[in-house]
């Protein structure tokens, strides 16, 4: 592990130039350093950890992980679980704040360096560790298997892009996935991916992704007519929502709306907001949500920008046709069973490897619609024009979801479980 300290503390000095400019741009230099570079627990947050219930430590990185903890930790907690929640980015905490309030205790996840992980999790207090997806870090790892902690990877995923970066570091982190309790993984190609890591062959489950649990089939959202009359939003006219999107995504999708014979409503939500003003001045027609609330007035907009954080949903609830973002890029897509379980006809792009299995399934079933930048344009005349195709892909797609739930309950079990045997073994 000292080894180890002392190659994070090089690599993070020499590369100090670039992700000090990068956090001074966008603002993340504004966090919890206590919490993560000494793994630092607000006293406010350690009262009652130690005790008969059962503690499961969660570890989520981002929004997204966060989101896809929903129905777990509702889950946990009706089984008589302590849940604490450990994020790494500001989004994620906020949103994670946001979401479970004071029900349960959430906290910086800790830098890997051996001395912050070893206060983080003497402070904490966990029966079992929850990684969600894969952020699998050698001294985290190690220093739980030193403590009698057992760490099971959930919701695991391990595309080839991450497979590849992981092999480059083999030497860095040797023997770690071979630690693991369990990895809890959502197909067959990632299992595949962390045996070749070194995850052993016994506790390697695949469990379907926990993501078709925490969609939400619904016809309506609170608080989305709220937002459509704050923008002012033409309901006679259809309405195009795209969502997460990324870099150059936006004016593709400003030019292929433009481009279309009828006249309809086009809101933007880039999945960063450090894009927000890049993406306002893409066109001088766009009408940001911000400035809406400052008092601004606009005539007769038809783009719009929806520079918030945490009202994606509320969008999508107001679209005829959704666009999920990150996938015209090569980024590997964003999440795509949301306006699916809203009854969307959903369009991606062909850049979809983060949510392969998922999109697969919908193709199967005619829930989605797959095309690249140059049918664009032509993929949302089609759906514009036909309600019955939207239909059908919303029947589709629901039916695909209701299907393929049930992956939550799997991994309490699991979870509960390590706590048992662990409990037993001592």
């Amino acid at each position: 592990m000292i080894l180890r300290d002392i190659a994070y503390g090089v690599g993070g000095l020499l590369s100090a130039p670039i992700w000090g400019t990068a956090m001074l741009k966008t603002g993340k230099w504004r966090t919890d350093w206590a919490g993560k570079l000494l793994g630092r627990v607000p006293e406010m947050n350690t009262e009652d950890v130690a005790g008969e219930k059962p503690t499961v430590l969660i570890h989520a990185v981002s929004v997204g992980e966060v989101m896809a903890t929903r129905t777990l930790v509702d889950s946990l907690e009706k089984d008589g679980a302590r849940v604490v929640l450990a994020t790494t980015t500001n989004t994620g905490f906020e949103r994670a704040v946001k979401l479970f309030g004071e029900r349960l205790m959430v906290v910086r996840y800790p830098l890997d360096f051996s001395f912050a992980v070893k206060r983080f999790l003497g402070e904490v207090k966990p029966d079992v560790v929850a990684l969600m997806e894969l952020e699998v870090w050698p001294n985290f790892v190690g220093m739980c298997e030193k403590m009698g902690i057992p760490v099971a990877v959930i919701n695991g995923r391990l595309t080839e892009r991450s497979y590849g970066r992981y092999l480059k570091v083999r030497g860095l982190i040797a023997g770690t996935f071979e630690k693991l309790s369990v990895a809890a993984v959502q197909t067959d190609a990632y299992a595949e991916r962390f045996k070749g890591l070194g995850a052993r062959d016994e506790v390697v489950q695949v469990l379907d992704t926990m993501k078709w649990d925490t969609a939400k089939i619904e016809d309506e959202v609170e608080g989305s007519e709220s937002l459509a009359e704050e923008f002012g939003l033409d309901r006679g006219k259809l309405t195009v929502v795209a969502g997460s999107t990324g870099p150059s995504e936006e004016a593709m999708l400003i030019e292929a709306v433009k481009g279309l014979e009828q006249d309809v409503n086009l809101i933007l939500v880039p999945r960063k907001p450090e894009r927000f003003d890049e993406v306002a001045g893409l066109d001088g027609g766009i009408v940001r949500m911000t400035r809406i609330r400052k008092g601004e007035k606009h005539a007769n907009p038809s783009i719009y920008l929806l520079d918030t954080m945490g009202e994606l949903r509320k969008a999508y609830a107001l679209a005829d046709v959704v666009v999920v973002g990150r996938s015209f890029n090569g980024l590997g897509g964003s999440d795509l069973i949301e306006p699916i379980a809203l009854g969307k006809a959903t369009v991606m792009g062909e850049s979809y490897y983060n949510f392969a299995d998922a999109v697969d399934a919908f193709v199967n079933d005619g829930g989605i619609k797959i095309t690249d930048e140059t049918g664009l344009k032509s993929a949302l005349t089609e759906l514009l024009d036909d309600e019955g195709k939207r239909e059908a892909m919303r029947e589709a797609g629901r039916g695909v979801i209701r299907r393929r739930m049930g992956s939550t309950r799997r991994h309490v079990d699991l979870l509960l479980g390590l706590v048992r045997d662990e409990r037993t073994a001592k």
